[in-house]
């Protein structure tokens, strides 16, 4: 079951602005980046589905964040279908967040009153997500369709909650655009965890990255 309800989750993300996006196959390592993190003020995580039994590796950092985090939603990625959403859920997923719109995964989260992130390419889809109950919805690829889409988008419709993800990088410049263009947070994946980074084990550069991350998302805010 979800530690914490959908209106706690999306205040968690609306309040840092950003949503970090990883994926390691060895739940150690995992346990580490979702600490770091944390300790950089990261109060939402987005662990993605994308590797064999990366859902067994899910429940084993779930229950580390629970005592090690006890302030960190813990939600899934790149989920595609409305099974996969069920078995995390019942992971203790706090929200879902997938690449595409499938109104049937919407069903399922809706049930158990778990945020549904569908990735959406257009203001059609934008919308038809909505009208399935979803609070948030994902734009993606970012770096393809770019901060203009968000900004002619929420002129229209300025009650949208928007996640952009894809070309997002944890620089001024970058998070500045976003942020102005309107979005409600960013999600974040490799260029806040460099491969070099995770390699080395250099926990303190990725909570030192989150935090200087969320201070331009403060900033661009003010």
């Amino acid at each position: 079951m979800a530690k914490f309800d959908k209106i706690a989750v999306l205040g968690k993300m609306g309040a840092t602005g950003m949503v970090p996006v990883f994926y390691h196959k060895d739940a150690e390592v995992a346990k580490k980046v979702v600490k770091a993190c944390y300790d950089g003020g990261v109060r939402a995580f987005e662990f993605t589905n994308r590797g064999d039994f990366a859902h067994e590796v899910f429940a084993e950092v779930v229950k580390f964040a629970a005592k090690e985090c006890p302030e960190m939603a813990m939600g899934v990625g790149s989920v595609v279908d409305p099974a996969t959403a069920a078995l995390y859920i019942q992971l203790g997923a706090c929200f879902v967040v997938g690449p595409l719109f499938n109104p049937e995964v919407s069903k399922i989260c809706n049930r158990r009153l778990v945020p549904y992130t569908p990735g959406c390419g257009s203001v059609s889809e934008v919308g038809a997500a909505q009208e399935t109950g979803c609070d948030l919805c994902k734009i993606f690829p970012g770096d393809v369709l770019g901060a203009k889409l968000v900004k002619g988008l929420m002129a229209p419709m300025p009650w949208s909650k928007l996640m952009v993800t894809g070309g997002v990088s944890p620089d001024e410049e970058n998070l500045t655009s976003w942020i102005k263009a309107g979005v409600f947070c960013v999600g974040m994946g490799s260029k806040l965890f460099p491969k070099d980074v995770i390699a080395a084990g250099d926990w303190k550069a990725i909570s030192d990255k989150c935090a200087e991350a969320l201070g331009y998302i403060a900033k661009a805010r003010a």
